[in-house]
């Protein structure tokens, strides 16, 4: 039997978390910002689909992309520089998490991003923790990703791509933005092919751990980032400004 929180509980120890299946820990509990914030600061996630109780996970070990390891392949590389699209920040947040849970993936039904974690996360975009990248072409959102900010870490959460590549050059302008910031380590949660295509690699959740307990303090960028922040990234000129 897994521990089951109350709405006061703390975590428990890491050491609690299942091997199989991919580190559940425990479940109960609630989505408020607090205990979101506090998760994420100790190496848990919330992740459950529609009909299952609040799931929270630690996998060991866990996907990780440092930005100085990130790969561009060629024909990534051809795209970046074509320049027929725009990157912003935090324009269209409520957009971009509904875009996620939209999407269909490989081996999956329905999504996990439910109505209550879509408000959930919602709040800690107000609240200044939650950032989403946007890909525009042609003045429609084609790409993005949106994820968790907390010191100098950075918690990735889902992505989509309605164009080729769109999530792919979210993903580069997000990477190339937070290596000029300082930051250290971009949480990828799991092992796909695609982000190890990207440079991800699995380290153990005790170095996990140990990572993330030294960029957490570090003072962070505060509230909604500036919309235009990776715009120049890959040599870019400035599109017009989102709505806010």
């Amino acid at each position: 039997m897994i521990p089951w929180l109350g709405n006061t509980d703390s975590f428990p120890p890491l050491e609690f978390a299942l091997r199989e299946p991919n580190g559940l820990l425990c479940a109960g509990g609630d989505l408020t910002p607090q205990r979101i914030v506090q998760a994420y600061i100790n190496g848990i996630f919330p992740w459950y689909s529609p009909g299952e109780p609040l799931l929270w996970w630690s996998p060991d070990p866990r996907m990780v992309l440092f930005p100085d390891e990130f790969r561009i392949s060629h024909s990534l590389r051809k795209t970046l520089h074509k320049a027929n699209y725009q990157v912003r920040l935090d324009t269209h947040f409520e957009a971009v998490i509904q875009a996620c849970a939209r999407t269909s993936r490989r081996d999956q039904t329905g999504t996990w991003i439910t109505p209550e974690i879509r408000a959930a996360y919602l709040r800690l975009h107000k609240l200044g923790y939650a950032h989403s990248v946007e890909t525009w072409i042609d003045g429609e959102l084609a790409g993005g990703l949106y994820g968790i900010a907390i010191g100098k870490m950075f918690y990735g959460e889902s992505m989509f791509a309605h164009v080729t590549d769109a999530s792919k050059i979210a993903i580069a302008h997000l990477v190339r933005f937070l290596g000029e910031q300082g930051f250290g380590m971009i949480d990828c949660q799991m092992n796909t092919p695609h982000l190890a295509s990207l440079g991800a690699r699995e380290i153990p959740r005790d170095e996990f751990i140990h990572n993330l307990q030294r960029l957490v303090v570090i003072p962070p960028l505060c509230g909604r980032w500036p919309s235009e922040s990776a715009a120049f990234a890959w040599g870019q000129t400035p599109g017009p400004e989102a709505e806010p």
